[in-house]
């Protein structure tokens, strides 16, 4: 990940599915578990009934169901995120799996269309996702990796290992198939690269 430093929830060395990497376990206990939710609930407007906050609530419960210790303590916190995903998942259309790596004030803008992330994408700080999109794989192994302080547009796909910079902006109705770095817009179908043309500031 360009510029962003360790990985959400790990080391800078703690890929997904590495060989020899530690199990993954982003919410240990029970005050992370609360304030990963209560980040959340803030992000997403301080409004239990929301959508997005309810999708990214069942998330943040199933990482803390895969990182108990104990097997029969993880079956069930399992099962019981399990079963919750089912009307959650079915009913915002959001699909993130807990094993997938998301930094800070995670922001889904508009839950009103399915997003689909890839439980080994890697995800950076202040990332902000539209509907309708896809963040995973690109007919072989691998997901992306992006930096902080992303914006995914509408109908947009960020397919196969590649790294996406920080301060990207990826425009409605692209396709990004390859590396973007730091300061730069992806726009089209493929994705054409070009450069800021000013400094990050908020909603640019």
């Amino acid at each position: 990940m360009t510029g962003t430093g360790p990985l959400p929830g790990g080391t800078a060395g703690d890929v997904p599915g590495a060989a020899g990497a530690e199990p993954y376990r982003p919410l240990p206990d029970l005050r992370s578990l609360h304030a990963a939710i209560h980040g959340d609930w803030v992000v997403h407007g301080r409004r239990l009934q929301e959508p997005a906050f309810l999708a990214m609530a069942t998330f943040r419960f199933g990482q803390w169901a895969i990182s108990r210790q104990h097997r029969w303590s993880r079956a069930i916190a399992g099962k019981t995120y399990g079963l919750l995903n089912v009307f959650v998942a079915g009913w915002t259309r959001v699909f993130i799996p807990p094993q997938t790596r998301i930094g800070r004030e995670f922001h889904i803008v508009h839950c009103e269309g399915s997003i689909s992330i890839h439980p080994a994408a890697v995800i950076g700080e202040r990332f902000g996702v539209m509907h309708n999109v896809t963040i995973g794989t690109n007919m072989g192994p691998g997901a992306p990796v992006i930096g902080n302080d992303v914006f995914v547009g509408v109908n947009s796909c960020v397919l196969g290992a590649i790294r996406i910079g920080d301060r990207v902006r990826i425009g409605a109705n692209t396709a990004v198939t390859t590396d973007v770095p730091d300061d730069c817009i992806a726009v089209g179908s493929p994705a054409r690269i070009m450069p800021r043309l000013g400094p990050l500031s908020r909603g640019s």
